[in-house]
């Protein structure tokens, strides 16, 4: 099967977009999208990405998402990529507003489009990280746990973006991420497995963070990663509410309002090339 797609990302974080509006024979194939992910995104053999984003009609806005992971998991949102679809919609004439929304599993995000390079996203309110209660400074809740790995203690902060997040605060990256994210993620505390966010503090409206994400590894940058790391800093007292996050692929602007709670995230969306992926099926 021949798949037309669109590669694009959002500071480093870079997917495969595939536009099902003009190609759904992709999405129609239940059967094939864990493999197609797993084989698209493969850095060698494929086009190389952190996933495979289908672009879709929706049930009741005009557009859905439907993210999978590079190891084929179909995950529930990504800031980054949801910039890049309404970058790509926006000029591909998918919609005509500069505001609109996108369905996603777990909810309608809200874009804005500001310029020809960055966007604007409400991400929604945040939640614990089993979508229980609603993250608020004010609330009378734990916002801390801790889990053991190796004999050692780890205290994080549980957030959900739709997607689940852990947050850990770290005085340097002198430690092995790699090993410390992946035991993490697949900690019997998730039993959906994690995300997590390693944090560093630099003052109240600036902060550095590098990102462990669930099926994919250690990528560049993670829109929900970054703003569930910006509610665990204000939670903690470490930050206020308006933040530049540096990450490895650059900085987004995060923004957790006091009016309706919602995060709002600030940052770009760019083209890298378009092409034909010829998938063949496993037997």
């Amino acid at each position: 099967m021949e798949v037309e797609f669109i590669k694009m990302h959002g500071l480093g974080n870079d997917y495969i977009f595939v536009d099902c509006f003009k190609h759904p024979q992709v999405a129609e194939n239940e059967t094939i999208l864990e493999d197609l992910s797993r084989k698209i995104s493969d850095r060698h053999f494929g086009v190389g990405g952190d996933g495979l984003v289908l672009i879709l009609p929706g049930e009741r806005e005009k557009l859905k998402m439907r993210i999978f992971n590079a190891d084929g998991s179909e995950a529930e949102m990504c800031g980054n990529a949801i910039r890049c679809i309404g970058r790509y919609a926006f000029d591909s004439g998918l919609v005509t507003e500069r505001v609109f929304n996108v369905e996603t599993m777990k909810r309608t995000i809200g874009i804005e489009v500001i310029d020809s390079r960055s966007l604007k996203v409400d991400m929604g309110a945040p939640f614990l990280i089993d979508n229980s209660s609603e993250l608020k400074e004010i609330a009378d809740m734990e916002y801390t746990k801790t889990l053991e790995i190796d004999g050692k203690s780890y205290t994080y902060t549980p957030v959900s973006m739709g997607n689940p997040h852990a947050v850990i605060f770290v005085s340097d990256y002198n430690f092995d991420l790699h090993k410390l994210g992946s035991q993490i993620e697949h900690h019997p505390h998730f039993p959906n497995r994690t995300n997590v966010e390693f944090v560093q503090i630099y003052s109240r409206e600036e902060i550095r963070m590098r990102v462990w994400e669930r099926g994919s590894g250690e990528t560049l940058a993670c829109g929900t990663g970054a703003s569930a790391s910006v509610v665990a800093s204000v939670l903690n007292g470490f930050t206020d509410r308006e933040v530049l996050v540096h990450l490895n692929g650059g900085d987004l602007m995060i923004n957790w309002s006091e009016e309706d709670n919602h995060i709002y995230i600030i940052g770009p969306a760019e083209y890298v090339f378009t092409g034909t992926y010829y998938y063949e099926e496993r037997e």
